[in-house]
């Protein structure tokens, strides 16, 4: 509910400050006082098009507050939506700045805030009928769901059924697409799985392979080396050919001197050592021998699995995988067939199943609308429009607008002579009759909520009498279970208000302002009287006021 409005610097409004309560709220004025002001500047604060021209004269900019009870609901979900937070129980401040020099900006509890946002959550808050309104009840879109409403048709079992639907449908496409896919690489299919299964590759088996490698190779390289060293020793020759010789060279002369003994002695030592290298070395060969085949038979292992991990960019170890993904393909491809006609029974049962659920929401909307037209038809008569006739049309939606809603179109049509065809709203009627038409059915549908505040601007337009009595009734109605804000003309409207507020314009001689402030009762009589006999007020039409409030 609107609570507050502040409004400072917007066109002819300098400073004003107005503060509503539930019920019925009423707002009158001479012709050209500024009321259309007023809802101008409620829209700016709801994410209107922020025109410097609202600015007033001089000023550097305009800006408008409106305070509403705190946001629940769709519009704390917005909120939340939108990283915007409000502290539990505290009010809603929407607060929009518009520079004369053009920009604007908005605040939402002094948080920035985008027009987009504030457009987004306006019909939460405010529903604004009027001359030229193409909002609210005159949007085709929503009537399905307000006929809903009035109903209470539930359509929680259609929105699961069509869930299914969705769920099944995407299923049987992918499937399909995944077949003829594979269907297309089938021969390079068969042609990869029989390669990699020839190829058989083994996790791991690409590291084991290359260790004995570096293995083999190495052995082949010290093989070459203890060779060369098994010329140097051994052999006529070699090394301790030689010290033999020395040594039975030394024999024979080692008794001569006592050096000779020494050098004999280390001599024999020396064939001892070398003789025990010879022996080791002959073990290193024996340990360290291969077969040259196996050499090559473990490196042309090793370039298949490499090669085959490069034509299918994969790393080595993947090879195993990859075999089983491929071999998997083909298999769901020779078993497709099989799996798509099962997908298809399960398409055909989801479709079944909404389809009941869908038959079921039209004969429930069926009779709902009957209720509702019948409901509306009772409100015609007594707003003047008893030449004209509503109905509820519904109409089945191609198969491109089925939705968990089900499979109905839902317009509320009128027709506003004997005779003359049905068509939506907003194409027949004139707008006095537009707006007596929104009230209409906003009484028909009270029960079934909306926005928390409602403004009709000149719903009385051009009526009189007994039918701007009907219309206050109808108002005070509605204004039992939602705020309203009325602009009238109509004094039996007028005396209906729990709150009057006058809307006028002053002159100081140089600047022209417009002010609103709310009447006292006594005020508020006068008022009443002057809308009931003009610029000169009589004492008939001060006891016709006093007798409308009194009654009201």
């Amino acid at each position: 509910m609107l609570t507050a409005l502040a409004i400072r610097d917007v066109v002819l409004i300098e400073a004003l400050d107005l503060e509503f309560g539930a019920g019925l709220d009423v707002l009158t004025g001479e012709t050209g006082a500024g009321k259309s002001i007023l809802l101008d500047a409620l829209g700016l604060a709801l994410g209107a098009r922020g025109d410097s021209g609202l600015v007033r004269h001089g000023a550097k900019q305009a800006v408008v507050t409106a305070t509403f009870d705190a946001p629940a609901g769709a519009v704390a979900a917005l909120l939340d939506d939108n990283g915007i937070a409000v502290e539990p129980g505290e009010p809603l401040l929407v607060r929009r700045i518009v520079k004369a020099d053009g920009g604007s900006r908005g605040f939402i509890n002094d948080q920035a805030a985008s027009a987009g946002l504030l457009r987004e959550m306006a019909p939460h808050l405010v529903e604004i009928h009027g001359q030229h309104d193409d909002r609210g009840l005159l949007a085709a879109t929503g009537h399905r769901a307000l006929l809903d409403l009035f109903g209470r048709i539930d359509t929680s079992v259609a929105t699961a059924a069509w869930a299914a639907v969705r769920a099944a449908e995407t299923a049987l496409a992918t499937a399909r697409a995944d077949i003829e896919t594979a269907a297309r690489d089938r021969e390079w299919l068969e042609h990869t799985v029989a390669e990699l299964t020839a190829l058989a590759a083994e996790p791991g088996e690409e590291e084991v392979l290359a260790d004995q490698r570096r293995t083999m190779q190495r052995a082949e390289k010290i093989t070459d080396d203890l060779a060369a060293i098994d010329d140097y020793l051994d052999g006529s020759d070699g090394g301790l050919a030689k010290l033999r010789q020395a040594a039975r060279v030394l024999e024979r002369i080692a008794d001569d001197h006592p050096a000779l003994a020494e050098a004999l002695a280390a001599v024999d030592r020396a064939v001892i050592e070398g003789s025990a290298a010879d022996d080791r070395m002959r073990e290193a060969r024996a340990a360290l021998a291969y077969d040259p085949r196996a050499l090559e038979d473990d490196e042309a292992r090793l370039f298949a699995l490499r090669a085959m991990a490069r034509k299918h960019r994969v790393q080595p170890d993947e090879l195993a995988t990859l075999t089983e993904e491929m071999r998997g393909r083909l298999e769901r491809l020779e078993a497709g067939e099989g799996g798509i006609a099962k997908l298809e029974a399960q398409v055909a049962q989801a479709h079944a199943a909404y389809a009941t659920e869908a038959t079921r929401l039209t004969k429930a909307r069926a009779a709902a609308a009957a209720r509702l037209d019948t409901a509306v038809a009772g409100e015609l008569a007594p707003l003047k429009l008893d030449a004209a006739r509503f109905r509820t049309a519904l109409a089945p939606l191609g198969v491109d607008g089925w939705s968990g809603a089900g499979k109905d179109r839902v317009e509320f049509e009128i027709s506003t002579n004997p005779g003359a065809p049905f068509a939506p709203l907003i194409k027949i009627a004139s707008g006095g009759e537009l707006s007596r038409f929104i009230l209409a059915l906003k009484v028909a549908l009270a029960e079934q909520g909306g926005a928390a505040t409602m403004i009709f601007d000149e719903i009385d337009r051009g009526v009189g009498g007994a039918v701007a009595s009907a219309i206050g009734e109808r108002l005070a109605r509605l204004s039992q279970n939602t705020q309203l804000l009325v602009v009238t003309h109509s004094p039996q409207v007028a005396a209906r208000g729990r709150q009057h507020f006058m809307i006028a314009k002053s002159h100081d001689g140089t600047v022209t302002r417009t002010g609103v402030r709310a009447l006292p009762e006594a005020e508020r009589r006068e008022e009443i009287a002057r809308m009931l006999s003009g610029a000169t007020v009589t004492d008939e039409a001060r006891a016709q006021a006093a007798r409308l409030l009194e009654t009201a």
